[in-house]
């Protein structure tokens, strides 16, 4: 079995990616010094260096990648280095400009940027296959060596090619998905518009045509992009497996949903020795802390519930969104430590030293252009005693109280175009969900819709449009085993080939929820409706409504004004030993708190008012123990209950009935027992 964990290192990771390259050699030795005096433990090094590794081809130079390993195990670093497939040379492309992607509407990108690959091209494959043997062979045996980086965050910022090696591969990926040309035609539904093929050589990939093109061909296309960038990764892992057996293998995911969404995680976080994920605060105005928390939640799953690592985010402003503002101070150890609460074996950081030069000059880093008589670096220090201080939570695991559902091939298939609302957008749905759920100090697991949901008392379906037969069944049988389960609007409406399912919406989920849809009714921008209760208490929805025909399902809310009005709005379902409810509005938060609250009656979760707003409470638990994580995101002290008394590792002091958190600040202890 591979190794799931960084050879050699014993402590958390912390560090950042390390690019001595772009300094002269004389600064090295410096930067050695400063990384000890930090406490940093492990650096990524090499991921684009492979024109300088192999500056023309066949001629290779690691004499100073050499120099630098030994330099960093003098000093007691371990190194995840990387495989520089990310950025072939320039006279790589000189020779096969073929191997640059071409864009759906012919554009031929250029070099000069990176990432950008036709995933498919022969020439490629190759040559990203003899450097990465070349460095196998060369550093397998490196006592500083930890771990493989394989490439950089595939799919960023080019994940589909639609050239003709890309149009050959595709033609060979459908034969291999349906065996015949016919089955093709089926699941694609070419009947519709005459795009009936009678041979696999006149599919192309889904180029730009003059209106829309076939959705479920579009589907397909994402799939087979993701899986060749995911052939690619296989391809370098096994060399290095069979090369360096016993150094575990991983490539840097985003797993946060506003960041990528050309890459199938569920798939990716089988082929990788160890998930590591790039985090980056999205500062739009909302809470940042939630989308991290829900970041680091979905890369726990992605993982299986194991351990992973932040192999990046930032020690303060980043330089590639619109208005780019400085962390606050504090910031930076709250937004590392909710990582760790959250699963990560550590927290690292792009990149150690700022850059002068390039792209990215203006993002922040360990070591800022100011050195070391700055903010940030007086925080960096600070922040790794405090990650060596929690040494002891590693191989722990975070605990969960609830599941929201999550599958990449369905956002894919509900973000192609002529969908019945551009405003319903999945992603915002997952967050507006997930928000509530944090704001009711709730842990989240997300899972794919076919997994075993038996340990969860709660599952929450946010936005899922494209559902598998398997998948409604399955969640058929939770809710009759007693789970609890709740299902936002247009969910359930298509199978894998973005086909309706047969008879009536929601058709995966017509069982289990106990109605049928007998239209959607999407309103105009700007449009809200009112929803009332029982009692006379009101709720307000937009975006979306839907003429819901209760089968065996009550109405709980009921539409109050609009086309819909007098028909359900939200329902309840009891099936068996469980209940499932669904809506069929967008709510706002308000209305999100209060069905979330009503389905945790219903799954007998205590409510947990004793936490106070934007307090973070998380815990670890394994075989050295259970670790409370409190981080206090708000301006004001709070008092977070312990359940047993015990000591808190950041200060060392004895904590018990009411742990004190101050504003800003992070709290973990390890209870007694």
């Amino acid at each position: 079995m591979p190794e799931t964990s960084p050879k050699g290192l014993t402590r958390l990771a912390f560090g950042g990616d390390y690019n001595p390259e772009q300094w002269p050699e004389s600064v090295w030795r410096e930067d050695v010094r400063l990384m000890r005096e930090a406490g940093v433990t492990m650096v990524s090094a090499g991921i684009f260096s492979w024109a300088l590794l192999e500056p023309a081809r066949g001629e290779y130079d690691f004499g100073w990648l050499d120099r630098l390993l030994d330099l960093l195990h003098e000093g007691g670093i371990r190194v995840d280095l990387g495989t520089p497939t990310v950025v072939p040379p320039v006279w790589f492309y000189r020779e096969h400009p073929e191997a640059l992607p071409l864009a759906a509407d012919g554009t031929r990108y250029e070099f000069g940027s990176r990432g950008a690959i036709c995933h498919s091209n022969a020439d490629y494959r190759a040559a990203a296959a003899n450097i990465t043997t070349r460095l196998a062979e060369r550093y397998a045996d490196h006592p500083a060596l930890a771990m493989w980086h394989v490439h950089n965050e595939y799919g960023v910022p080019v994940s589909a090619c639609y050239c003709d090696s890309c149009a050959a591969h595709f033609r060979r990926w459908l034969a291999t998905a349906y065996g015949t040309v016919e089955a093709v035609n089926e699941a694609w539904g070419t009947a519709f518009w005459g795009q009936r093929y009678t041979a696999f050589e006149q599919i192309n990939p889904p180029r730009t045509t003059p209106t829309v093109g076939n959705p479920a061909q579009a589907l397909d296309y994402k799939r087979f992009a993701d899986a060749t960038m995911r052939e690619n990764f296989v391809r370098e892992r096994d060399i290095l497996h069979r090369l360096a057996p016993g150094v575990p293998v991983t490539t840097n995911f985003m797993t946060a949903l506003s960041q990528c969404d050309s890459v199938d995680y569920w798939a990716w976080g089988r082929e990788v020795d160890i998930v590591t994920n790039d985090h980056y605060l999205i500062t739009d105005g909302r809470r940042t802390h939630v989308n991290l928390a829900m970041a680091a939640d979905l890369t726990r799953s992605v993982a299986g519930g194991a351990p992973w690592i932040l192999l990046e985010h930032s020690t303060s402003g980043v330089n590639w969104q619109p208005r780019n503002p400085a962390k606050a101070p504090g910031q930076m150890a709250r937004n590392s430590l909710a990582h760790v609460a959250r699963g990560s074996e550590g927290a690292m950081f792009f990149q150690w030293r700022q850059s002068r030069r390039g792209a990215e000059k203006f993002h922040s880093a360990m070591l800022p252009h100011g050195g070391t008589d700055t903010r940030v670096w007086r925080e960096v220090v600070e922040l790794g005693a405090s990650l060596d201080s929690l040494s002891t939570i590693r191989s722990t695991r975070t605990q969960a109280d609830v599941a929201v559902l999550w599958d990449w091939h369905s956002w894919w298939a509900q973000t192609l175009d002529w969908r019945p609302s551009e405003d319903h957008d999945p992603r915002e749905r997952a967050d507006a969900f997930y928000e509530a759920l944090y704001d009711r100090h709730l842990t989240v697991d997300f899972a794919h819709p076919e997994a075993d949901l038996s340990a969860y008392p709660l599952v929450v379906v946010p936005a899922l449009y494209l559902m598998t037969e398997a998948a409604g069944n399955n969640l058929k049988e939770y809710v009759e085993n007693g789970g609890t389960l709740v299902v936002s609007y247009f969910s359930g409406i298509v199978d894998e080939h973005d086909s309706v399912h047969e008879g009536a919406c929601p058709g995966a989920l017509r069982d289990v929820l106990g109605l049928t849809v007998e239209e959607f009714s999407p309103l105009l921008k700007g449009d809200t409706v009112r929803i009332t209760g029982p009692d006379g208490s009101e709720l307000t929805g937009d975006v979306w409504t839907e003429f819901v025909v209760p089968r065996e399902a009550e109405t709980v809310w009921t539409y109050a004004d609009g086309l819909t009005a007098h028909r359900p709005a939200v329902t309840r379902h009891r099936l068996g030993e469980g209940t499932a409810w669904y809506v069929s509005t967008r709510l706002d938060a308000h209305g999100l708190d209060a069905l979330l609250g009503w389905a945790a009656e219903d799954a007998r979760i205590a409510p947990r008012a004793d936490l106070p707003h934007d307090v973070e409470v998380v815990r670890r638990a394994g075989e050295s123990g259970t670790y409370l994580f409190a981080i206090n995101h708000s301006p004001s002290d709070a008092k977070v209950p312990l359940e047993a008394p015990g000591t808190e590792l950041l200060t060392g002091e004895r904590a018990a009935g009411r742990l004190e958190v101050p504003a800003g600040a992070v709290r973990v202890v390890r209870l007694d027992g």
